[in-house]
């Protein structure tokens, strides 16, 4: 089966056309929107995370790309950080990869959909002292 690629049109003197894959959209897409502040991670499909848990680094996970007429339409699936502004970082991540696709292959992004998936929470770090596990109180001037 041949991979999907998009010709770019530039004005050149040059005779030739560049082809993109998908493929490699996806990556910049996905790049893009992991960058963004509060995204903890996007999502993979089930083949996707069984390559990661094999230690293979999967590019362009969460992004599903579509060509119309008018321009690409971009649908990201990520996992926010818990306690961020939901709206706030969609919005953040419509415009980065919307930017970052338009700078780096000169493409009309008509739409990006962000699909949240759900939140992370922050991992709490725990202080146990280890002079003092249950929490008692110390006497500082020691008994005799």
């Amino acid at each position: 089966m041949a991979e999907e690629t998009i010709v770019l049109t530039h004005s050149s003197d040059v005779s030739g056309e560049t082809l993109v894959s998908m493929r490699v959209l996806e990556i910049i897409a996905g790049l893009a929107a992991q960058e963004v502040e509060g995204v903890s991670r996007l999502t993979g499909s089930l083949s996707e995370r069984a390559q990661e848990a094999f230690g293979r680094r999967v590019h362009g996970k969460g992004v599903a790309l579509q060509q119309t007429a008018e321009g690409l339409i971009v649908d990201v699936y990520v996992y926010l950080d818990y306690g961020v502004s939901v709206p706030k970082v969609s919005h953040a991540i419509q415009q980065r990869v919307t930017s970052q696709v338009a700078a780096m292959t000169e493409l009309q992004v008509k739409l990006v959909n962000v699909h949240v998936q759900g939140v992370v929470s922050q991992k709490t770090t725990s202080s146990v002292d280890v002079n003092n596990l249950f929490g008692e109180e110390s006497d500082t001037e020691g008994t005799k």
